[in-house]
């Protein structure tokens, strides 16, 4: 049988988080749900955390600039159908399913957001630390030394 896309994600996703730099570093991704809310702001990317069925229950400030909407408009709100429909796929919803259902998570892959926005390509880091689910967000053109 051939395998679906989420599988195929999923395995492209893991290894390049296994074998190329994050925007995020090691130790930082640790220590993320320990960060206040004013730490997750100053992070110099994206930071959107979610429960284990897609819910927004924190969205720091610079994914507040990449998007361009209130962290009080998105938090509560389902990610997937409500804040950024265009992830809700094979290709990025797929893998965060099974992330949830593996009790692990930790993927590197680029995409493009088209909802609400402009098309804006992006570097993503999806990871599960503890009982949270992180997507970490990078604009392309921001990357410094990381491809």
């Amino acid at each position: 049988m051939a395998a679906s896309i989420t599988d195929v994600a999923w395995e492209l996703g893991t290894e390049r988080a296994r074998n190329e730099p994050s925007f995020v570093a090691s130790d930082l991704l640790h220590r993320l749900d320990e960060m206040t809310a004013p730490e997750l702001d100053a992070l110099p990317f994206g930071a959107i955390r979610l429960d284990d069925v897609g819910v927004v229950v924190s969205y720091n400030r610079r994914e507040s600039e990449i998007a361009g909407l209130d962290p009080a408009d998105v938090i509560g709100k389902h990610f997937f159908k409500q804040i950024a429909p265009c992830t809700n796929n094979e290709m990025f919803r797929g893998p965060f399913d099974r992330g949830i259902h593996e009790r692990r998570m930790d993927l590197l892959f680029d995409f493009t957001f088209t909802y609400r926005l402009d098309p804006t390509e992006v570097r993503i880091h999806l990871h599960r630390s503890g009982n949270s689910n992180w997507i970490l967000v990078q604009p392309l053109g921001e990357l410094r030394g990381v491809t």
